[in-house]
């Protein structure tokens, strides 16, 4: 919703807003279009009527400005559809999908297209690392953006990306996610079949071919299908090594050398990231060397393990992830780059899926890269009934008899106590969490800053 005030306010329209809590870097953004937005709802805030109010799938009926919306019949739309009325219309419009990756690699692809000079559109739901902002209207044909299948809102409850018409379709691994609107994988399934089918037959479907589940959605593609992976499809990596700061890799296109890349981003999903973006680019017309360039100098996304300090040796990154499949490859990615220090996991249960205990057995196994976990408790519990609450005291012990040094962190203070008073030079702290957690990555780089340094610990 922040990037399509920023692309509505960039074409010319007033926007207003209004939204629960702020933090950055969405309150950033929005303070430096010098937009007005209140926080929190109001009927008030309909006065004097806009020309069209865009409802988020976060608004439900029994919010003071929907119901005056409604009882007012004022002009309403959705976020997808108007991202696909104003700014869509006579563009290509490149769709990024599926589980996981999805604003890492749409990033990625904006950046490369940027990068050279093809000045695209995008809409991004992060902020990447080498833009200002996480949308442009762009002057070029390509559009960037990403394709979720989460519900569009309350009064339309098919999945966002069915309304943005793609030309391309970038899709990686497809699991089970959204407890709370999807029923099982069997439906995650049906969504994806549906925005395959939305493909021209002159367009192009970029898949992960190493998915059983992708490559089944894909199989009706009436467009062009090309794979990516480690070891199938049209596009593959080779001579994969990792770097403390990022990994090596070549790019075979149909068994041929193709391009050298020196990413700075870690872990083999970030390297499957850069080969679709690489299929992406080069549908688009960039050369090897453009392509070779653009991934080379692409620095990531915010929050997408972001390093956010270092105090006294100890490095704290903040990173997203909010699914089981997330959390094992960033972990591992870390474990990687991290040879000499121990690894602490810090989860904050806070993402609808996370909530539940959907994944209660999956968070199990997910954890053993991390040298240390601690998991805080359930976000707002009170919004998930208890007989489908994620319980964390069942997970910390679940983690225990694998082996593993895990315990509850009640509260923030009582996780930043603990990691400020034992972590020592070289370990890794990465706080995974969809929200704020309480500026938790501030508070534990201000107490490592003023604690001393933790007792040495044995060898193991």
């Amino acid at each position: 919703m922040t990037s399509l005030a920023g692309l509505l306010h960039e074409s010319g329209c007033r926007v207003t807003g209004s939204d629960g809590a702020l933090y950055p870097p969405t309150s950033t953004i929005l303070a430096d279009m010098g937009l007005e937005v209140y926080e929190g709802f109001d009927a008030a805030h309909l006065d004097p009527a806009p020309d069209l109010v865009v409802v988020g799938n976060a608004i439900s009926r029994g919010n003071p400005e929907a119901e005056e919306v409604l009882d007012r019949r004022l002009r309403f739309t959705s976020m997808p559809q108007l991202i696909h009325d104003r700014f869509l219309e006579g563009r290509h419009s490149i769709v990024v999908s599926g589980t996981h990756g999805k604003t890492t690699t749409a990033s990625m692809l904006a950046s490369v297209l940027t990068h050279a000079g093809r000045e695209p559109g995008y809409l991004i739901g992060g902020l990447p690392l080498d833009f200002d902002r996480p949308f442009a209207i762009g002057k070029g044909p390509a559009f960037v953006i990403e394709g979720d299948e989460y519900d569009t809102a309350f009064f339309d409850k098919g999945p966002k990306f069915m309304h943005y018409r793609p030309d391309t379709v970038l899709l990686g691994t497809v699991e089970f996610d959204h407890a709370d609107i999807y029923r099982d994988l069997e439906q995650i399934q049906l969504a994806f079949r549906r925005l395959i089918n939305l493909v021209p037959r002159r367009g192009l479907v970029i898949r992960y071919e190493e998915c059983e589940v992708t490559r089944g959605v894909t199989e009706g593609a009436m467009a062009s299908v090309q794979g990516y992976g480690m070891e199938a499809g049209s596009w593959r990596a080779v001579d994969l090594s990792e770097r403390p700061d990022g990994s090596n890799f070549s790019i075979v296109k149909d068994g041929e050398p193709f391009a050298d890349i020196e990413l700075r981003l870690s872990g083999a999903h970030n390297v499957r990231n850069a080969l679709s973006v690489a299929a992406a680019a080069f549908e688009q017309g960039l050369t090897a060397a453009e392509i070779q360039a653009g991934l080379s100098a692409f620095h990531g996304v915010k929050r997408r393990l972001e390093l956010r300090g270092e105090q006294r040796g100890v490095s704290v990154f903040d990173d997203f992830a909010h699914h089981p499949t997330a959390i094992a490859e960033t972990l591992r990615a870390v474990k990687r780059r991290t040879p000499g220090g121990r690894v602490w996991a810090v989860l904050e249960p806070r993402s609808w899926s996370l909530r539940r205990n959907v994944f209660q057995q999956r968070l199990a196994e997910v954890f053993d890269a991390a040298d240390r976990i601690l998991v805080a408790p359930v976000f707002r519990p009170e919004q998930i009934p208890a007989a489908e609450r994620l319980d964390v005291l069942r997970l910390v012990d679940d983690l225990v008899a694998r082996g593993l040094d895990a315990t509850q962190g009640d509260t923030v203070e009582a996780i930043v106590s603990r990691i400020s008073g034992e972590a020592e030079a070289g370990d890794v702290v990465v706080v995974m969490s969809n929200g704020g957690f309480e500026g938790l990555h501030e508070r534990l780089l201000d107490a490592l800053e003023t604690s001393p340094v933790g007792v040495p610990r044995v060898a193991r």
